[in-house]
């Protein structure tokens, strides 16, 4: 006997004002009594332990309590019997009630310290003598497209130098004397859908330059009391290989979608 969760879209992508739709399939070797199918969802922003050394965000873990987005339970069919073989009962449940704030439905995010997680799980009660059959999957929110103010992205580009003056780490000795200079340019507003675009100049340096790596850094931030604590965990990482008469190198990372 085993019961799961189909829902409509395979990439499991739903919007707030949509109906999150599916079925539960429940395969029976024989037909079973049930007191009830109800469906839970729930969604909501944790903070999450990670392995290795404790991280900022992490020591506080036991301070902050996790943000309920939505927690509510729907009766999909009254108490009855379900028959053997294969049973497929669709659903149809709206994320977002009328009278809910469009901003409450924060977007899924999975980060290294922060978790914003929608699930929907199916159960089936069967009494005290039976055990109750229930299973769970996660489904992904994304903002509703309609409710933000179209505006076109800025085109305007931002100008930025990195000298050994304005490094903060330990530099070989031949750069601190001779020195280097790389400029560059990039979109800092962009969709997530896609890429940052900009260039990198190598003006001047002291040694030979093999390759240059671009970092994508996402940055969290948790405000606690009157502290907002913030950590930065590199997501990607681009490498332009070049030879030493390169001058001009563009680059286009992207943006991890979750």
């Amino acid at each position: 006997m085993a019961v799961e969760i189909r829902l409509s879209r395979t990439n499991r992508i739903y919007r707030p004002s949509e109906h999150l739709q599916g079925q539960i399939i429940v395969n029976s070797r024989s037909s079973i009594s049930h007191y009830g199918i109800s469906l839970l969802l729930n969604g909501s922003v944790n903070l999450q332990v990670r392995g290795g050394s404790a991280g900022v965000i992490e020591s506080v873990y036991g301070v902050i309590k996790p943000l309920s987005i939505v927690n509510r339970s729907i009766e999909v069919r009254p108490s009855g019997k379900l028959p053997s073989g294969t049973t497929e009962i669709p659903f149809s449940v709206i994320l977002r009630q009328p009278s809910e704030n469009l901003g409450k439905f924060y977007e899924t995010f999975h980060g290294t310290d922060i978790n914003i997680q929608y699930l929907v799980t199916v159960g089936i009660s069967r009494g005290y003598l039976h055990k109750s059959l229930s299973a769970t999957i996660e489904f992904i929110v994304e903002s509703d497209t309609a409710d933000f103010l179209e505006r076109p992205l800025s085109s305007e580009m931002v100008i930025f130098y990195i000298t050994q003056d304005t490094q903060r780490h330990p530099l070989l000795p031949e750069l601190k004397s001779g020195g280097f200079r790389v400029t560059g340019k990039m979109a800092t507003l962009c969709s997530l859908s896609d890429p940052i675009t900009g260039e990198l100049t190598v003006e001047a340096s002291a040694v030979p330059i093999s390759s240059i790596d671009i970092h994508l850094c996402r940055v969290e931030s948790v405000i606690l009391g009157e502290r907002i604590i913030t950590e930065t965990s590199v997501i990607q990482t681009t490498q332009m290989e070049m030879s030493v008469a390169t001058l001009l190198c563009p680059f286009m990372p992207y943006y991890p979608v979750f």
